[in-house]
């Protein structure tokens, strides 16, 4: 198969701070190498893109020395965590800004969803953006009028397409931005996580999209998305991006390992609280199980947690979100629908407080627990502290039933009490 995409040691940094300060004197002094024959002095400074330190230096590496080619008809499954450089990349491929360094080599006309309402005027009607969205991506009227009830139908907002856009809802805009991307004679579809905004049944419909103009058109996909289930789905081929660089690529199977490999391996230890997102007002020390720690499915369970500092048990909840290995969200409670027996002083440094509930009903299995501790004083940022991976647990089988055997691990969901709220 041919090439369509061709990236060469590719790199862009940015300028941290306020946009203009300082500037005009860089600009000179970019100016006075280049006319001597010297290389751009600020390209040699500057760090990685690590979101989680501190720097001193001005400027960031948002990407770094990419390398990767693309087949026509491949669905490429791009992951990372947050602030990876994974949106930059998608934004250089679609020619919304330009590389510091490297090059870029597309063979055939792109279409690209990045944002919610890009391309969108939002004074104009539903109608009046499919046109201008398509006389953006390089297509002639006629072949937008070709394919405009096929776009308004799969966007499903028919009763709406002369109303002006900015009377949409965010999934409208994206219902009918993905229609015409999806629709239009592209032969590269390049989509960012903005499926996130819309409906389980209209995500689906969007993956389901993609994959037939794949495999019956023949399309190149680039998808960028946090769920890994749907990537790997979608893509036979993917690659993993940290720091702003590739760190590896194949098979999309793989790459999904790699990045699990990588959430366990830079899961936020609870001493690192400098390093946590939120506004730090109270941060988690330490979490445990009481008793004899374990958890059985169907059973009462207390958590123990260990906060840095003294906190108004008034203002605290605390929310749980349960994942499988896949980190798929399964169920989530949060305190104030729990019982919490006490918040106890402590020292002059710390709090405890323990959360129980009252029937632990998710079946058995290899779960994490991602924590979320929030203030209810509106004074402040509700958030926090956020811990991604706070624990791994084990839900073990039970006599639920009294019947002298335990409880078979299929789907429980059912029994799943009012301190629970399922997905």
């Amino acid at each position: 198969m041919s090439i369509v995409i061709k990236v060469d040691n590719l790199s862009k940094q940015y300028r941290l701070g306020e946009v203009g300060t300082g500037a005009l004197a860089h600009d000179i002094n970019r100016w006075w190498h280049k006319i001597r024959g010297k290389e751009n002095p600020y390209i040699k400074v500057g760090e990685i893109n690590d979101r989680t330190k501190k720097s001193d230096s001005d400027y960031v590496w948002a990407l770094k020395d990419i390398n990767f080619e693309v087949k026509h008809g491949e669905v490429l499954g791009i992951v990372g965590r947050n602030g990876a450089g994974k949106s930059t990349l998608l934004k250089i491929l679609s020619r919304t800004t330009s590389p510091t360094t490297g090059m870029v080599k597309i063979k055939g006309r792109v279409a690209s969803l990045l944002e919610v309402g890009t391309g969108f005027h939002p004074e104009l009607s539903g109608r009046e953006n499919v046109f201008l969205n398509g006389a953006i991506l390089g297509m002639r009227k006629e072949e937008i009028k070709k394919k405009f009830d096929e776009i308004v139908d799969f966007a499903g907002v028919e009763r709406y397409i002369d109303t002006p856009v900015k009377r949409y809802s965010s999934g409208m805009f994206v219902r009918l931005a993905f229609a015409v991307a999806a629709h239009l004679e592209s032969e590269i579809l390049i989509v960012d996580e903005v499926l996130a905004v819309g409906d389980a049944e209209f995500q689906n419909k969007c993956l389901g999209k993609m994959s037939a103009v794949s495999k019956g058109e023949g399309r190149t996909i680039l998808f960028v998305s946090h769920n890994l289930p749907a990537v790997k789905n979608l893509c036979n081929t993917g690659f993993l991006i940290s720091n702003g660089m590739l760190q590896y690529s194949g098979e999309v199977d793989d790459v999904a390992s790699r990045y699990y490999s990588e959430m366990e391996k830079k899961s936020t230890l609870l001493v690192n609280e400098n390093e946590r997102e939120g506004n730090g007002r109270v941060r988690l020390r330490s979490i445990e199980i009481a008793g004899d720690k374990i958890i059985i499915t169907n059973e009462p369970v207390k958590f123990l947690l260990s906060l840095n500092r003294p906190f108004d048990k008034s203002r605290l909840i605390v929310s749980f979100s349960l994942r499988n290995l896949e980190h798929q969200m399964i169920a989530y409670f949060v305190s104030d629908e729990t019982i919490v027996e006490n918040v106890n002083a402590g020292s002059k440094d710390t709090s405890e407080m323990e959360i129980f509930v009252k029937n632990f009903a998710v079946r058995p299995g290899k779960y994490n627990l991602r924590i979320i501790l929030h203030d209810t004083d509106t004074a402040y940022s509700n958030t926090c502290d956020i811990i991604e991976s706070a624990m791994d647990i084990d839900v073990l089988s039970s006599d639920f039933f009294g019947s002298g055997k335990t409880m078979r691990t299929h789907d429980q969901s059912g029994l799943l009490n009012a301190y629970f709220k399922y997905y």
